[in-house]
């Protein structure tokens, strides 16, 4: 089976156009040989029945990266579960809603504005039905000039949505969309990743 996979990439290779220069460069990184096993049959026909084609993608999937730093992201907002809540806060010392999420996206290299409302303009809106992992849940908790003014970041949809933001009063806490308060302030959903 290697034998004839060896013989026909030679035979192949042989009636390639390309000049000696150019074959004799090491391939870049990105590099990949795609060999379409159907027309080469078809080309050469030959009595080869079982070749078995193999195929490895060149870049990793959006979606699976995506999801990987989602997970990520989300490990690290936990860290920060339990502690105080701070106007302006950033660090274990005490932290804001927005400041939770700046610094877990900021963590991973992903950089969003501090405010709530401006992170609101981020991304993409999704209804909350497809919410996942990673993304952003926004509320209007009633002040005065009825704008965005708190975030939260999903870590889990299973059976319901659970976020974790920080709170004047329980600092760094998990919560439920489905709890009154946050389901009657809840204003919209965005994907960042």
């Amino acid at each position: 089976m290697k034998r004839i996979g060896i013989l026909l990439l030679l035979t192949l290779s042989l009636f390639s156009c390309k000049s000696s220069k150019r074959s004799k460069q090491k391939p870049s990184k990105d590099s990949q040989v795609v060999i379409n096993a159907k027309r080469a049959l078809d080309n050469y026909d030959n009595n080869l029945t079982n070749i078995e084609v193999i195929e490895e993608p060149n870049e990793p999937k959006l979606a699976e990266e995506a999801d990987t730093k989602a997970i990520a992201i989300t490990h690290y907002a936990l860290q920060f579960e339990g502690v105080r809540y701070k106007w302006g806060g950033t660090t274990k010392a005490g932290m804001d809603c927005s400041g939770l999420v700046f610094e877990s996206f900021r963590a991973h290299d992903i950089l969003l504005p501090r405010i709530s409302r401006d992170m609101a303009k981020k991304g993409d809106k999704i209804t909350i039905r497809k919410a996942q992992e990673g993304d952003l849940l926004f509320f209007k908790t009633g002040n005065r000039r009825n704008t965005i003014n708190h975030v939260g970041l999903v870590i889990n949809t299973q059976k319901d949505i659970q976020f974790i933001h920080a709170t004047t009063r329980g600092g760094v806490i998990i919560s439920k969309l489905s709890e009154t308060y946050w389901n009657d302030a809840f204003v919209e959903a965005r994907r960042i990743l």
